[in-house]
């Protein structure tokens, strides 16, 4: 009788435990958040993927943004994602660089030759690669966004790396931006990106830099007149997903979020692509500077190269993405 009671016992709990495991996860929003403006082609991407996701998983889970997070350091979204505050968040993959040395590769001036290059890449067994280590960091690596290349813009016309010499320029607060600027003799200032508007406009700095897009939409055309097409660093964004949000998924919504997230990716590469911002696109009061000497910029950042990939390992990856330039 004791037997058959304890075995009785036990084949209802392993019936209770295969009933939850056949029933969906529980409805979630999943909380995302963005430095950019609402109308920034990776915010718009970020939405798209909101879609994708209420779709298929029949409306159970859906991506909503916290805006009591716009105007946040990417540094600080990154520690908000870690800690599960808040479950995923789009940024610039170089601002991981302190957690993922790899993302000081990936951020190397001029490291990618062509948008075939930069897409063999992020889509490859390196890119796979990069995304599985920031694991070890208490994130999920869904996927990699197209950005922009990012370009200085501010009170004066850069055409060349002596341009540069002793400027101050608005750097992130996180990520391999100040060496990469003193390299260039430029005199780095950390601060929110928030507070960039107002330091142009006040003059704390004589530059920032970012790509046209957040130039336009945050609206630092009203306080720079020049735009210099340096498109000096084309680091992918990167979209980051909490791990302790993700442990509690299923495997079936773990599947469904990866793919809809490279579809969200690949959506967005075929909006932003490699065009560049055309006097006609720049707002009254705007001159968009193109006779840029890039190959001066590529020698003068030739420095960083050892300097960003400073152990074997980052050599290595350093080396294999150069030779898939052909």
């Amino acid at each position: 009788m004791r037997l058959h009671t304890t075995l009785t016992a036990g084949l209802s709990a392993i019936a209770a435990l295969l009933v939850l495991w056949a029933c969906p996860t529980e409805a979630r929003e999943l909380t995302a958040a963005d430095v950019y403006p609402p109308d920034h082609p990776n915010v718009q991407a970020v939405a798209h993927l909101s879609t994708l996701v209420a779709e298929r998983t029949e409306g159970r889970h859906r991506i909503v943004f916290q805006s009591s997070q716009r105007g946040s350091s990417e540094g600080y979204l990154i520690g908000q994602v870690r800690n599960g505050t808040l479950d995923m968040a789009r940024i610039d993959f170089a601002s991981l660089a302190s957690l993922v040395p790899t993302a000081n590769v990936l951020a190397l001036p001029y490291i990618f030759k062509s948008a075939a290059h930069r897409h063999r890449v992020l889509d490859g067994e390196i890119g796979a690669m990069i995304l599985a280590q920031l694991e070890a960091q208490g994130l999920i690596g869904l996927c990699f966004y197209e950005t922009s290349p990012r370009s200085f813009y501010g009170t004066k016309p850069i055409r060349r790396p002596a341009d540069l010499q002793g400027l101050t320029v608005r750097a992130p607060q996180s990520g391999p931006w100040i060496r990469m600027m003193r390299t260039l003799g430029i005199k780095p200032l950390a601060m929110p990106y928030e507070h960039v508007y107002a330091a142009l406009q006040q003059g704390t700095i004589d530059l920032a830099e970012n790509n046209w897009q957040a130039f336009i939409g945050s609206r630092h055309h009203e306080v720079a007149r020049y735009f210099s097409l340096t498109e000096h660093m084309r680091t992918p964004s990167v979209v980051i997903f909490s791990k302790r949000t993700w442990d509690t998924l299923g495997a079936d919504d773990q599947a469904s979020l990866r793919a809809a997230a490279r579809d969200s990716a690949n959506h967005l590469r075929d909006t932003v692509g490699d065009a560049r911002p055309t006097p006609s696109m720049a707002p009254a009061g705007v001159e968009i500077v193109a006779d840029v000497d890039h190959a001066a910029f590529a020698t003068a950042a030739l420095p960083l190269y050892q300097d960003l990939a400073t152990t074997p390992q980052l050599q290595g990856i350093l080396k294999r993405i150069q030779a898939m330039e052909e």
